[in-house]
């Protein structure tokens, strides 16, 4: 490029920044994009539930269905998940995705958090801070919370600041907190982050709240100069709720931030399902109105590992690893029959990209995959004694720098017991496998109410329990959610001491070396806890696919030393897990599961897992 090219480039991109605006017009009731009145009509897609090798495709698929921006959480924990130490890689390279957005030229409406709920542990708070100060009051000023929000800001609000769009970048808003409304009414921690981000972002960008669609909650969400927004899903009645928001604040664009085509999903509970007629309605009467729309969720992706949160409501209900949401797009990026009607209505209001239409992609399928028992989950306790803790009294998660996954728990009995001797352990969270000397005396169950059982045990055995962590609680006042063993266990009313606690850290090196055990010598009744593992070796193109896991109880899949999720197929609705192809090996692919409750091993033609080419994530329930 000679130099004179080079002036005239450089003199275009100053001039394209400079003109770049995105304001709020409250005399007109809108939105400014350079000046000229805008509206937009959204999509949520959670980079962090996608993998980054999808994320031009789903971006795409969205433009495609006509939206004209995308929404997206930003989830701290994640990025620090320990005091000081961030990560911005793989599904947490925020800027990596950001490009992706203005390369394919689509608004973005960043959602910073702190708090961000969305169904992920703590609600995307860092589980450290309850190791930090335990009593923390999260999300008001406390002087122990702020303090490390501001630290976190203090590194993401400069990264974000070339990416807005005064900047040249795709971000037009970006919101404070979320939905605070709901949980309490602390004007100094809203105006903190207010300005906070004004000192990092400047004054050009706009800022914004969105709270749930009652007087209450809008009227406590709202931040002095800063737009107020609502929430509300199909069927609402959307003139109430506009009028709702027009009693705090007066003037400005109408938005609805989360307009749900969906709903979440909790194991043991039938699978969401919303009709497309019911979307459609709402969504146009809320494009009859000018106003603004954000779908929640577009794209609802996957919690892989363990990172989807949980709720509480009558009692504590775990979510399950999909985060379908009975989307337009669906888990796996695929357009559904709400995509095409979506596509059609938001067509009437604004032009849709030329193109073909997307359609669904190919799938993925085999037969069934023999699976052998690698290791009792005894070996690989015995392989992680180097990473025990001793107390006298039991430990939760935080205080072992565990943020997930699971705790085992062991302590020698010295006392006489009863027959059968009741064992109670107050305020278990979430789930725990009783053992004496590794038989399996009963399940204590958060979600069920069950903290004591009657079991067998003698003078001098052990009592091992086998603490899973099913989630932080993910929203309202329940945040601050410990896990483990939190409470003193008592057997026959006596306190129970000196404990052994194991956290369980799965790695590939840990794999490897169950890999290199010898077959243990186990009868079948005790065949679980266990190690189970199996090879495939795809026959041809390797597609996106979904394991399916029918027969087996609870417990984690992992493929390729990556952590599909959770699964619990015994009560549903979730029967088998996303498999994105971007995960596979084109020769050879190693599967592992560790089952915890039931193999279905009684003969070989069982012990089988199988790739499937439709997902199952409306199984039956219970409830």
């Amino acid at each position: 490029m000679n130099w004179k090219v080079f002036i005239v480039v450089a003199l275009y991109l100053v001039q394209t920044v400079c003109s770049s605006s995105f304001t709020v017009d409250y005399k007109n009731n809108c939105f400014l994009k350079d000046g000229k009145p805008f509206r937009y009509v959204s999509g949520s897609i959670h980079y962090f539930r996608v993998p980054p090798e999808f994320w031009y495709d789903r971006i795409y698929k969205m433009k495609m269905a006509g939206l004209n921006a995308i929404q997206t959480y930003v989830e701290w924990n994640h990025h620090e998940p320990e005091p000081g130490l961030y990560n911005f890689e793989n599904n947490y390279d925020l800027p990596r995705f950001l490009k992706t957005a203005r390369d394919l030229d689509m608004l973005v409406i960043l959602r910073t958090g702190p708090f961000i709920d969305a169904e992920r542990d703590m609600g995307g708070l860092p589980y450290w801070l309850l190791r930090i100060n335990p009593n923390m009051k999260l999300r008001t000023f406390d002087p122990t919370y702020i303090k490390y929000v501001d630290k976190w800001y203090s590194v993401l609000l400069p990264l974000i600041k070339p990416f807005l769009y005064v900047n040249g970048g795709p971000i037009i808003t970006v919101q404070i907190e979320n939905e605070y409304g709901s949980i309490g009414c602390d004007a100094q921690y809203k105006s903190h982050l207010r300005d906070f981000f004004r000192k990092y972002l400047g004054n050009d960008v706009v800022l914004f709240t969105t709270d749930g669609s009652a007087t209450s909650a809008l009227s406590c969400g709202k931040t002095d100069e800063v737009l107020s927004t609502v929430d509300f899903g199909a069927g609402a009645n959307v003139t109430d709720i506009f009028e709702m928001l027009r009693w705090t604040q007066a003037s400005g664009p109408l938005v609805n931030s989360e307009f749900y085509p969906g709903w979440l999903d909790h194991w043991g509970q039938p699978h969401a399902n919303v009709s497309s007629n019911s979307i459609v309605k709402t969504l146009t009467e809320m494009l009859k109105a000018n106003a603004s729309v954000n779908v929640y969720m577009f794209h609802g992706g996957t919690s892989f590992g363990f990172t989807a949160g949980s709720n509480m409501d009558a009692t504590f209900q775990a979510c399950p690893t999909s985060y379908d949401y009975d989307a337009p797009l669906s888990e796996a990026g695929d357009p559904t029959t709400k995509y095409y009607a979506m596509r059609e209505a938001i067509g009437k209001f604004l032009p849709l990209p030329p193109g073909p239409v997307p359609v669904p992609a190919p799938k993925m399928k085999s037969d069934p995959i023999p699976m052998k028992m690698l290791a009792s989950l005894w070996d690989a306790i015995h392989l992680l004694k180097n990473n025990s803790v001793f107390s006298t009294y039991p430990l939760s998660f935080e205080d072992l720098h565990l943020p997930f996954g699971y705790v085992v728990y062991e302590a020698k009995v010295h006392l006489k017991p009863t027959d059968p001797a009741v064992l109670t352990v107050k305020g278990i969270a979430d789930r725990g496998y009783v053992y004496v000397n590794q038989v399996l005396q009963g399940i204590l169950s958060r979600e069920q109410k069950v903290e004591s059982i009657p079991i067998n045990i003698l003078s001098g055995q052990t009592i091992t329990i086998i603490v899973e962590n099913q989630g932080r609680i993910c929203s309202g006042h329940g945040i601050n959610d410990r896990k483990g063993i939190l409470q003193n266990v008592t057997l026959c009313s006596q306190t129970l001491v000196n404990w052994t606690m194991t956290p369980i850290k799965f790695s590939s090196q840990l794999m490897c070396k169950l890999r290199e055990l010898k077959y243990p010598s186990r009868t079948e009744k005790n065949l679980v806890p266990a190690i189970f593992g199996g090879t495939y070796k795809p026959k041809g193109t390797v597609w996106d696919t979904f394991l399916s896991l029918k027969g087996w109880h609870k417990g984690v899949a992992f493929l390729n030393n990556f952590n599909l999720g959770r699964y619990w197929p015994i009560i549903g609705p979730q029967i088998t897990l996303y498999a994105p192809s971007c995960f596979f090996n084109s020769a050879s692919n190693q599967i592992f599961l560790l089952e915890f409750e039931k193999a279905p091993c009684e003969n070989q033609n069982s012990c089988v897992v199988q790739f499937v080419d439709v997902p199952i994530i409306n199984g039956t329930t219970p409830g």
